[in-house]
């Protein structure tokens, strides 16, 4: 693609999400009620009816704002300009952490983590792959170089420890050994040639034979030819009509693609792929000139302009004070530092200097930081919407905090970018005005503050000299920043060094290195149609695992914007999927994971002075490499009331430590805690659920996800060799989990296997065979989790809400039934 078609596109997103905005902005500030009365002329509708109404309106914005943010994504991945790239990807967070706020508010409607509504996606004509969220790329392509060095520092850390081998020796042979390995080739390699030459002697003497014959059959030529066309014509036609009918079933998905076609395709996107690495290396290199020139120009003003600047900054302020002198008889009370210092001065009406050229930087940057701190959605915790009364209060959503930054990153892109004219730029390098326009804000706030610092030391003299005693106007800031100040934790460990910490962890196997898998390979597709909300689709469930814990961990903007999850809790039976999710999720964000299962902490750190030194070393080290997953697996196991004796590890020893653990992950931290449990109702449920914000039950997979998986995985493991019927697999797998699903293909097809498809196609009796002697998920063990669910908050809350529209239903019904009753009497 060209950089115009890029550039066009990035126009259209801006469009769209300029005009979204002015209607996302609309509804924010109008009350439910009068959303709901622009929506339908019946202004006295049940609370069902309002419910659907304020749900359907959320979730369009949360499907428009994804299509967009997928486009803006694709823009940002491909864009060479250096400057447009950072308004690219501004407004792509804001967008990004929008999205997920409308999928918190959406939580709070349905009461459930998965919400549908086919009819919003029917009249947006969107398909379900058009409403899958994607992950950005740049998560990972900004942190390559930092990702491989700690993944080559762990590397030398496991060789040194003699749990890796740098360089595997290969087992040598003795002499004798390779003399007959020698000789064997040898042997083979003329029998080979003998039979060669022995087949062309026999073709020639039967060649001889069959020239004797034919003078004899000189008369019946045309007959022959005539029989001959007659079969070879039935012979192609019959194979264009298997081929048209194998193309209809390689298009519709019913067949796996050949080997030929695969090939083809690979080759087509190693050309793809190989074209996009220019333009990546095209983007470093424009990244690198942007950088080195962003410097330059920064020491070139300060060096130029840098005392006339502090000159002129002081003689305006200094012209400020004796003119408020000159007309109220008092010095002024200059504003403190966190009041935006002498830029505040000159934002007021009527006092605009010619100097203050960062003004609107500076007002937009307090703007973000008011709304920050107004924003009373940070907090992931259900347990506080709990109490939230059921009339209606949950439907008005949440004050956003993403929308300000769209707005801003709007009126920038208005501002210079709508109608540049860029056609004397078609390489798309650097502006350098807009460099020098940028640095040159950014120095003059620079002196400003130093200036401003000078400033109150002289008004101070002359209030002494005057007779008055200077007034601290930042007293009340300071008192009031004490009040909030949380109490500072005690590092244990202040002299040792981030590299030895990390190096302890992985030699104690605390840090480990996890298998690259990526979120697509969690295998299945979003839902179709409405699901219930603990039986979705794994589609759904990518999507969830996107929105509560890749994007807040791979981007800080997003982190710091979207309600705040620090602990998230995986159940589903075994075989599910919950640890490959695991190191998804670390995968796509590069993340640092950290182990604390019972099993795995056995015997480290012992006694109560140990496990201090644990908690601490795992924060201190998960906060200094961020982002950072902390895992534990059996995550039902401290929480038990009763351990079997034959459990040796202790579970309960992070029993009180691990609540706290999670509360000390602060707000700016980008730390997720993350467990795994398959019996999550042996647990206390108090305990547990004051431990985990939010629980996501990943079910037995359906026909639809069975069937993909079973298509997918028999054509990576066959490369294409077999022609079983997918369909009848997935229904005679029923009931088992894709874990069990793939530890069947790896069990049947070995290497030696593998080499025998061509010869031995594959039968489903192999398969069936091995799948047999694995564990289903059985009725019962489904209906625990289901019972469990609705033990949950969120799952109390949704029966709550349930029974409530059951009374409901059921007083209407009494109500017509009286009624009914009334006219026949009449």
């Amino acid at each position: 693609m060209s950089n115009n078609y890029y550039n066009d596109l990035w126009h259209l997103s801006q469009h769209e999400i300029e005009l979204l905005a002015i209607e996302d902005f609309e509804r924010q500030n109008q009350e439910v009620d009068t959303t709901i009365a622009t929506q339908t002329s019946d202004l006295t509708c049940d609370e069902a009816t309002r419910k659907a109404l304020v749900q359907a309106s959320t979730y369009e914005f949360y499907l428009k704002y994804i299509c967009i943010a997928n486009r803006l994504e694709e823009v940002h991945d491909k864009m060479i300009q250096p400057q447009k790239r950072q308004l690219i990807r501004n407004i792509l967070n804001a967008c990004l952490g929008r999205i997920v706020e409308l999928k918190h508010d959406l939580v709070n409607i349905d009461l459930m983590e998965f919400s549908y509504n086919d009819g919003v996606v029917e009249r947006l004509k969107l398909t379900p792959i058009e409403t899958e969220l994607k992950i950005p790329r740049y998560f990972l392509r900004d942190r390559r170089a930092e990702i491989e060095h700690r993944n080559k520092t762990m590397h030398e850390i496991l060789v040194k420890l003699g749990w890796v081998e740098e360089n595997p020796v290969r087992e040598k042979i003795t002499e004798i050994e390779a003399i007959r390995l020698i000789q064997m080739h040898e042997r083979a390699r003329q029998g080979r040639l003998r039979a060669h030459f022995m087949k062309e002697i026999r073709m020639l003497k039967e060649k001889g034979k069959c020239e004797e014959k034919d003078k004899d059959r000189n008369d019946s030529g045309l007959v022959a030819a005539l029989k001959i066309q007659k079969i070879w014509r039935g012979h192609t036609d019959r194979r264009k009509t298997r081929r048209r009918k194998l193309d209809e079933m390689i298009l519709i998905g019913m067949l796996p693609p050949p080997a030929t076609v695969v090939k083809a395709r690979a080759e087509k996107a190693n050309a793809l792929n190989q074209i996009y690495e220019r333009r990546y290396a095209t983007q470093d290199a424009f990244k690198q000139k942007f950088e080195a020139t962003l410097e330059l120009v920064r020491e070139e003003i300060r060096t130029k302009h840098g005392a006339n600047m502090t000159e002129d900054i002081a003689d305006e302020i200094r012209a400020w004070i004796k003119d408020y002198y000159d007309k109220t008889g008092k010095l002024p009370d200059f504003p403190s530092e966190d009041q935006g210092g002498s830029l505040h001065i000159f934002s007021r009406p009527g006092t605009e200097s010619e100097m203050s050229r960062s003004s609107a930087r500076s007002s937009k940057e307090s703007r973000k930081t008011k709304d920050k701190s107004k924003s009373p959605a940070r907090s992931g915790d259900l347990n506080v919407n709990e109490n939230q009364d059921e009339d209606g209060n949950g439907l008005q959503p949440a004050q956003s905090v993403c929308l300000p930054d769209i707005r801003i990153e709007i009126e920038r892109f208005n501002e210079i970018w709508r109608e540049k004219d860029e056609t004397g730029n078609l390489l798309q390098h650097q502006y350098d005005d807009m460099i020098y326009a940028e640095k040159y804000d950014e120095v003059e706030k620079e002196f400003r503050r130093v200036v401003d610092d000078v400033m109150r030391q002289e008004l101070e003299l002359l209030q002494t000299a005057i007779g008055k005693k200077a007034k601290k106007n930042n007293k009340k800031a300071r008192r009031s920043g004490k009040k909030n100040k949380k109490k500072k934790e005690k590092d244990l460990t202040p002299d040792r060094t981030t590299e030895s910490l990390y190096e302890e962890l992985v030699t104690n196997g605390i840090i480990r290195k996890y298998p690259e898998i990526r979120l697509s390979h969690f295998l299945g597709d979003k839902a179709l149609t409405t699901r219930s909300g603990i039986n979705p689709s794994p589609g759904d469930i990518r999507q969830l695992l996107i929105e509560y814990c890749i994007l807040p961990l791979g981007s800080e903007q997003i982190h710091n914007t979207c309600p705040l999850i620090r602990s998230v809790l995986f159940t589903g039976p075994k075989g599910s999927g919950k640890k490959a999710l695991l190191h998804a999720i670390c995968t796509e964000v590069g993340a640092v994971l950290f182990d604390l299962t019972p099993a795995n902490i056995v015997g480290k750190y012992p006694g109560k002075s140990g496990l201090i030194m644990l908690i601490h070393l795992v924060l201190k080290v998960s906060r200094l490499l961020q982002p950072a997953v902390i895992f534990m697996d059996d995550a039902e196991k401290p929480f038990m009331k009763k351990i079997p004796k034959t459990d040796r590890t202790d579970p309960k020893r992070l029993k009180k430590d691990l609540p706290k653990l999670i509360r000390n992950i602060a707000p700016e931290d980008r730390v997720l805690f993350i467990g795994t449990s398959s019996l999550p109702w042996e647990a206390d449920q108090k305990l547990l659920q004051q431990t985990y914000n939010r629980f996501i039950y990943i079910p037995r997979p359906d026909y639809g996800a069975l069937s993909h998986a079973w298509k997918t995985l028999l054509c990576e493991y066959s490369g294409g060799l077999s022609n079983l019927d997918c369909s009848v697999m997935a229904k005679i797998s029923d009931g088992y989990t894709i874990g069990s699903v793939n530890a069947t293909l790896k069990e049947v097809l070995t290497c030696k296997r593998k080499l025998q498809l061509r010869s031995q196609p594959l039968t489903h009796a192999e398969l069936i065979n091995v799948l047999c002697t694995r564990d289903p998920v059985y009725r019962e063990e489904e209906e625990a989790f289901e019972s469990w669910w609705t033990k949950t908050p969120l799952g109390r809350r949704r029966q709550k809400l349930l029974e409530m529209e059951e009374e409901a239903r059921l007083e209407e019904q009494a109500q017509a039934a009286k009624q009914g009753n009334g006219k026949k009497k009449v």
